[in-house]
């Protein structure tokens, strides 16, 4: 089964409260949540691949660890996704943007893909897919199949905020793959939305309704 990742660092969860918040303007949820992304970042690229390099210092030459070529692909979901791209290429700018963009079919709630544009070589890369929100998990699951289909086999999903229905179909579809979130919320409403949660994520980052 694939692990599931709650980072508990301060500043990721007083910024998390700060996005429930319904009062947080559509700028500071914006700012916030690309806030919560770098630090996001920082806590589960603590395993990327060092190599011993020498180099030379103004004083003598030393040997020191840096990173491996980082193949890393960044994949936000359409449209929240987007939101935290930023925060993490702060961390890693040389990692290639891929983007899916899906939509609830109304009649079979089936996520139904309209959008699919990855790096060539994603099958060479440890794929990161973004989504501030696990709700149900048929995006997550659904976007995790586009990106095997297409040659991926590295596949860590990250978001902010999780329901357990979601954590739980994830895991069942795709047990290959890591999740990691800052907050694991109580559950889903009649509508599908996570509670307590903080709404939706997408008109809350863009300001629409």
């Amino acid at each position: 089964m694939s692990k599931v990742y709650i980072f508990e660092h301060p500043l990721i969860q007083h910024k998390t409260a700060l996005i429930r918040d319904k009062s947080t303007t559509v700028k500071d949820f914006r700012e916030l949540v690309k806030e919560i992304s770098m630090l996001m970042g920082y806590e589960f690229t603590r395993d990327l691949p060092l190599e011993e390099v020498e180099i030379e210092t103004p004083l003598a030459r030393t040997k020191v660890k840096m990173l491996t070529k980082m193949d890393i692909a960044i994949v936000p979901i359409l449209r929240a996704g987007l939101g935290m791209v930023d925060g993490i290429l702060a961390l890693v700018p040389n990692a290639k943007v891929g983007h899916i963009g899906l939509y609830r079919d109304p009649d079979t709630l089936k996520p139904v893909e309209y959008y699919c544009k990855l790096p060539s070589d994603i099958d060479k890369r440890h794929v990161f897919l973004l989504d501030p929100m696990l709700a149900t998990g048929g995006s997550a699951v659904a976007a995790i199949d586009f990106i095997k289909e297409r040659g991926g086999v590295n596949i860590s999903f990250v978001c902010i905020i999780a329901a357990p229905e979601g954590i739980e179909k994830l895991n069942a579809a795709h047990p290959d793959v890591d999740v990691f979130i800052a907050a694991r919320d109580s559950h889903l409403n009649d509508h599908k939305y996570i509670v307590p949660g903080l709404g939706d994520a997408g008109d809350r980052l863009y300001g629409t309704k």
